[in-house]
């Protein structure tokens, strides 16, 4: 498939995320959306006279071509929905960006994601915890995500990328620019171990409107989102409802009941949106993750007689990882999530494996 023809997709007025999934489900491939007739668009869910016009009358090709060469120019990757290397957690959400731009080096597929998000004031409480989480995490193989905005979003990034760990940011404009600007060095630094993510193609200015959208990528790549500071209204708490909706698990950090920018977080607590976090250990307890040991020699587990070759595969999975979340078998065994809770339910019966807190599982 064209890249041309993959950029032209999302450059078509009136194209956003599902209808355009709804065209490559008709389709096959986004050149021969292009190439369908006023006719063959109409008979689309989700495409009418007007949508169908502007697919066939679109100038969107002689647009991509233009952005492909900047893309080349400064070695920024294109991630298509349908690529091996597109974020899987994020593919599994319903309105997941058709197209990705990436400039990094991080697996966005890594087994272990998390998100940090926060009030763009941040206060020396949750400088500190953002520093905690570093110092954690940094021994657990973890991926951490936010947003390169003033406050804990950047703390989260610094943080990470002082302790080693890969750290992404996601923004709400092109990537022929950086906002704010003067986060620019550390997102330079974050390019070498970690990456920048957007949906929006070069030119698009970090318009207001662009930031919501941009906060359910940020809950869609990972496995779990975690609040450190926030206060009644604003992106964190977007983004923490939006991982609810998600099915992924959302965790907050309280403060007093006085502070400006703890009065979120308690709110996530209190109506059960999110689990309370009183340090980042709690964080890797309930998400069921064990620390990077040096290999040890592997230990031959034969599988029960009787399995089919999902468990199988399963039961395989777990013998060499040891515990995995759901999101981390899916992925591997390459089983959609609906029916991997099938497999898993049997084995579990069978008392091969067991449930952990956090959506995670082990062998008994």
């Amino acid at each position: 498939m064209s890249l041309i023809h993959k950029i032209g997709l999302t450059l078509i007025r009136g194209v956003g995320a599902v209808t355009a999934k709804n065209l490559l489900e008709r389709f096959g491939t986004a050149e021969a959306v292009f190439k369908a007739s006023y006719n063959q668009l109409m008979e689309t869910e989700g495409i009418g006279s007007v949508t169908a016009r502007h697919i066939v009358d679109t100038d969107a090709l002689k647009s991509a071509a233009v952005q492909l060469k900047f893309l080349n120019k400064y070695k920024i990757k294109i991630l298509f929905y349908t690529d091996v290397v597109y974020p899987q957690r994020l593919k599994n959400c319903y309105d997941a960006p058709v197209l990705l731009y990436y400039k990094g080096t991080a697996d966005l597929n890594h087994p272990r994601i998390v998100s940090i998000v926060g009030t763009r004031k941040a206060t020396l409480y949750g400088l500190f915890l953002c520093k905690q989480l570093a110092d954690t995490l940094k021994e657990y193989n973890v991926m951490v995500v936010s947003g390169l905005a003033y406050g804990i979003d950047v703390a989260a990034h610094k943080e990470s990328l002082r302790c080693g760990i890969p750290t992404v940011g996601v923004l709400g404009h092109g990537l022929d620019r950086l906002y704010p600007a003067i986060h620019r060095d550390i997102a330079e630094e974050m390019v070498s171990n970690g990456g920048l993510l957007t949906e929006f193609p070069p030119g698009t200015m970090p318009d207001k409107e662009n930031f919501p959208k941009r906060n359910r990528i940020i809950a869609g790549l990972a496995d779990a989102v975690l609040v450190v500071e926030a206060a009644g209204k604003g992106g964190a708490l977007i983004t923490a409802e939006i991982a609810v909706s998600y099915n992924r698990d959302v965790f907050a950090f309280p403060g007093r009941t006085t502070d400006e920018y703890s009065a979120g977080c308690n709110f996530l607590i209190k109506t059960n949106r999110a689990g309370l976090i009183g340090h980042a250990k709690d964080l890797v307890y309930y998400m069921g993750w064990e620390k990077v040991s040096q290999p040890v020699e592997a230990t031959q587990i034969t599988a029960p007689i009787g399995l089919s070759v999902h468990e199988t595969s399963i039961v395989a999975l777990l013998a060499d990882g040891g515990c995995l979340r759901v999101d981390e078998l899916s992925i591997k065994a390459d089983i959609q999530q609906s029916k991997l809770a099938f497999y898993l339910l049997n084995l579990e019966m069978k008392g091969i494996i067991m449930a952990l807190p956090g959506k995670v599982y082990q062998l008994v």
